[in-house]
């Protein structure tokens, strides 16, 4: 009873350092875009400066820390980093540009093509029906799908809203009319097999998919060169995917998927921060 006692007594909360692998630069910004806003809504108070919390709350989205582990650490309440993180996340996501404003700034610039290509973010498993539309057959597993665009060098631009996990990407590239957009900036795009079918001006073509096999037709030389030709200028969409999947709080989304499209944007916004500092 008394070793007991006694051990009880000397417990107290354990808080250890932990290293976040961003730049300085990018805990400014987030510091400076959250004192405007104090400025904008004339609050001064908040229990900890701008920058703390601007620390905290990348903590949170790029190791994907409990958010009652950084509110002990902090000497804050859970619903408060809570509160911290969702206000950033929208002021981040304010910021995330359009896709016409995306794609004339790419034709500004001197650039003729971009890249596309449809990812999953996986999601808790939820109960009930309204969650069977969240279930992806082709990854076989729960998700929100997301559209995104690259640049030639794999810079991401633009990053589509929350949809269903067993959205195709066809779909999701009509629904925002991704088409008529690409063709109002002149720009073109590279895309995989999975885009197929979006654009069928033969004459004209924006949107370039390659060579699909069958088994009634096999490719000939030529056409797997061509398809080889347009994997290699697709690749880099692939590392624009992974800079913006090394924030581990996509690891498997916990938040409200109503609020997914939000978070993505800002850490498109972040990753780009990160990207070209």
């Amino acid at each position: 009873m008394t070793n007991t006692k006694k051990h009880a007594e000397d417990t107290c909360p354990l808080v250890y350092q932990c290293r976040l692998s961003l730049s300085t630069s990018t805990v400014n910004h987030l510091a400076d875009l959250l004192r405007r806003h104090l400025k904008a809504i004339r609050s001064r108070w908040r229990i900890l400066p701008p920058g703390k919390i601007a620390v905290i709350v990348l903590a949170v989205l790029r190791h994907d820390q409990r958010l009652a582990d950084m509110a002990g650490g902090n000497n804050v309440s859970e619903s408060t980093v809570r509160r911290w993180r969702d206000e950033l996340i929208i002021l981040l996501a304010a910021q995330a540009p359009r896709l016409d404003r995306a794609l004339k700034k790419v034709a500004k610039q001197g650039g003729e093509v971009v890249l596309i290509d449809g990812t999953l973010i996986r999601t808790q498993r939820r109960t009930g029906r309204a969650d069977r539309r969240n279930y992806s057959g082709k990854h076989r597993r729960h998700g929100l799908h997301f559209l995104a665009l690259t640049d030639e060098k794999g810079r991401l631009i633009w990053i589509s809203a929350a949809r269903p996990g067993r959205t195709h990407d066809n779909t999701a590239a009509r629904h925002d009319h991704i088409l008529a957009h690409l063709r109002a900036a002149g720009l073109g795009a590279l895309a995989d097999l999975g885009f197929r079918g979006l654009d069928n001006d033969v004459c004209d073509p924006v949107i370039v998919t390659g060579f699909h096999a069958s088994r009634t037709h096999k490719l000939t030389p030529g056409q797997k060169t061509a398809n080889r030709v347009l994997a290699v200028g697709r690749a880099p969409v692939e590392h624009g995917f992974a800079h913006l999947k090394n924030w581990r709080t996509l690891t498997k989304l916990r938040t409200d998927p109503a609020r997914a499209t939000h978070l993505l944007r800002a850490l498109l916004v972040l990753t780009n921060l990160e990207v070209n500092r």
